[in-house]
């Protein structure tokens, strides 16, 4: 039993530093490659389990070295292992450029991600849990599934539109919080800068738009309220709005309302942001405070 149930993807996250990306057909010189936990649904399962939430991840991982890698870092970071698969695929893997200002591009390899499928979604896996959180690394199907138990269970649904996808109407209408960032936005709305408060004509309750260091917006019952984040420098955005999903998922497994709980995940994303890698730089409460 878990309070956040998190059903999304575990990669291994191999990360190289270079002052520029390449063009095509081009090579570049980078540093060395580091090798660290990550994928959206391992990434979010371990922010809020370091910051106490009961949480545990529905996914699927090889029999590999990177696959225990993941187990370890979701052990250590409290997130609970009880649901993660081992499939006969390769861990998925996600290739990682980081440039000098922090930003990063990332092409993904599913691997075991892909073996994870409806059938895995049996009814005592939603025992107990207040808040589901899903992504779009897994296949959509599984993830169309936990969204419709979820909803039919009074389970709060919370979709982090990442990587951007196509949704049905139905899916878009079971969602109690859709997550994105300002282009997953655009991109469901067909139009960049558009108003955030035309997410909720989608279908779902209440959207957040995160905003990277301009923080996020929280939409609801028609009216949008900025959330300002704290200024900072950042060195490795990897995995930052993994971070905000699993502290808002957190907060709102906890009672807390959907501005409240935005507030306390902008700042986890802001200090994630200041230190290298996904996992690894998630901050405990203890450090929030």
């Amino acid at each position: 039993m878990s309070a956040v149930l998190v059903v999304g993807s575990a990669n291994a996250d191999l990360v190289v530093p270079v002052e520029r990306r390449p063009a095509g057909g081009e090579t570049v010189l980078g540093g060395d490659t580091t090798v660290s936990p990550g994928g959206k649904g391992a990434n979010t399962a371990a922010a809020a389990g370091r910051l106490g939430a009961d949480v545990a991840l529905l996914g699927a991982v090889g029999d590999d070295a990177h696959g225990r890698l993941l187990r370890e870092s979701l052990t250590a970071a409290g997130a609970g292992t009880q649901y993660l698969r081992t499939v006969d695929r390769p861990t998925g893997i996600a290739y990682i450029t980081v440039t000098p200002d922090g930003e990063n591009s990332i092409l993904v390899s599913p691997g075991a991600n892909s073996a994870l499928e409806p059938a895995d979604l049996t009814d005592d896996v939603f025992d107990g849990v207040r808040v589901l959180v899903t992504s779009l690394e897994v296949p959509l199907p599984t993830v169309e599934r936990a969204v419709r138990q979820a909803r039919s269970k009074g389970v709060r649904v919370l979709l982090n539109l990442s990587p951007a996808a196509e949704l049905s109407g139905e899916t878009l209408a079971a969602l109690d919080v859709l997550l994105v960032n300002e282009h997953e936005a655009g991109y469901l709305l067909a139009e960049e800068d558009a108003d955030p408060r035309r997410l909720l004509d989608l279908g779902p309750r209440a959207a957040v738009v995160t905003r990277g260091a301009a923080g996020a917006v929280v939409v609801e019952d028609g009216k949008s309220t900025t959330v300002e984040s704290p200024r900072v420098e950042a060195v490795d955005t990897t995995g930052a709005g993994d971070a905000f999903a699993g502290a808002l998922a957190a907060s709102l497994a906890r009672g807390a309302d959907l501005v409240e709980a935005a507030r306390l995940a902008v700042r986890v994303a802001a200090v994630s942001v200041t230190r290298h890698g996904a996992q690894p730089s998630y901050p405990t409460a203890a450090e929030l405070e």
